[in-house]
């Protein structure tokens, strides 16, 4: 039980009937002002300077001179001496008790928690004299992943041996990362391809055009506009080539057109999520392209309307089996991954038109038995009925 709250020797409840006001008129000006500086009043409704206790008495010197008020600091903390300090400091003299830290409590470990497996004289004697090496390899098999680095564990895993100063005890150090060589500018001619694509060149099956800069627009309309009428290339590749929502449309309006083209790559790009929309919504026109590949766009987050509308039209697509979109919403994932897993399931693979032509041979020697058959029994009629006109 909590004892109730006392203020000089009385309740607090005991104080609720005086009249504060009363109070009040008998102090002086002087007790008041002495009240006042002891007593900040919580009151919203009250200005700042009178619900503060601070009360400066002095005049204004001016406004605020950020300069001089800094040289004014830091002449009063040239000219204040240093506290004298009560003991000399003395080098390599420790002054005052020398903090030690406390010994370590001992491990002690009961005889009843101390767990031991029987594992047989076989793995006793195979384990005792087993080297490092192969212990750190049971480990990796078992699982041990905790016990060792990822050196350890894929070296015991290829059989390649173990590193050399990593052992139980050994340092582990940061792998070192392959340095790969750069890739090689692309040095495909614009100007050239786009002839090649308007003059329908039976050997100009892939155009790659990916990372090559200041591409015009007035290029990228010869290019869109022969692939109208271009019947050989498969391969269209536009990767980070500055596209933008007016070229992704003429681009849309060439694969409505164009039956040939199998693969479509305009990634890393400043298309916008209705342009991509528009290239998606094109695919169905001629429903020839297998693989769309349009993620890392000038909008990251398509947003649930247009993915929405992106998963509607792939759903309406027989002939799509891969699509680089990063979709946000787990629901238009799921639906565009199992659409594309039925477009695949539905490609004849080379064991089920074996299986087909097997089945359909199967069923013309059942058609040429049963015909077969049937011819004997027609001859068989036949000859009883001689038999029996040469017996009467």
């Amino acid at each position: 039980m909590t004892t109730p709250a006392k203020l000089y020797g009385r309740e607090l409840s005991a104080y609720d009937e005086v009249d504060v006001d009363e109070l009040l008129s008998k102090l002086s000006q002087e007790e008041l002002t002495m009240l006042a500086k002891e007593v900040d009043p919580d009151d919203t409704f009250l200005p700042p300077s009178q619900r503060t206790n601070y009360d400066c008495e002095k005049d204004p010197t001016g406004p605020l001179n950020r300069k001089k008020l800094i040289e004014h600091i830091n002449k009063q903390a040239i000219e204040t001496p240093d506290r004298p300090e009560a003991k000399p400091y003395v080098p390599g003299v420790v002054r005052g008790k020398k903090w030690i830290p406390p010994p370590p409590p001992p491990k002690i470990q009961e005889a009843d928690e101390q767990i031991t497996i029987d594992l047989g004289e076989e793995y006793e004697q195979a384990l005792s004299s087993a080297s490092q090496e192969e212990i750190i390899d049971l480990a990796a098999i078992l699982g041990f992943h905790s016990m060792m680095n990822q050196d350890q564990y894929h070296a015991s895993l290829l059989n390649k041996g173990q590193p050399v100063g990593l052992g139980w005890d050994g340092i582990t150090k940061a792998t070192k990362h392959k340095v790969y060589p750069m890739d090689p500018p692309n040095d495909t001619d614009p100007d050239d391809t786009v002839k090649r694509v308007a003059d329908n060149d039976q050997k100009l099956t892939d155009l790659n055009w990916n990372n090559i800069k200041n591409i015009s627009d007035e290029k990228f309309e010869k290019l869109f506009e022969s692939l109208k009428t271009n019947t050989h290339l498969e391969v269209l590749c536009l990767v980070n080539v500055g596209l933008n929502d007016r070229t992704a449309q003429l681009l849309a309006d060439a694969l409505q057109k164009n039956t040939t083209l199998r693969v479509v790559n305009v990634e890393t790009n400043f298309i916008s999520p209705q342009g991509v929309v528009a290239l998606v919504k094109a695919l169905l026109a001629t429903k020839t392209v297998e693989e769309f590949r349009a993620s890392n766009q000038r909008s990251q987050v398509l947003g649930n309307k247009t993915e929405m509308e992106i998963t509607a039209l792939v759903e309406q697509n027989p002939t799509l089996l891969r699509l680089g979109l990063h979709l946000e919403y787990s629901d238009a994932r799921h639906r565009v991954a199992s659409h594309l897993q039925r477009n695949i399931d539905r490609i004849p693979t080379p064991v089920s038109y074996q299986r087909q032509q097997t089945n359909k041979a199967h069923v013309n020697a059942d058609e040429a038995s049963v015909s077969a058959r049937g011819s004997f029994a027609r001859t068989r009629s036949r000859l009883l009925h001689l038999f029996r006109i040469c017996l009467a």
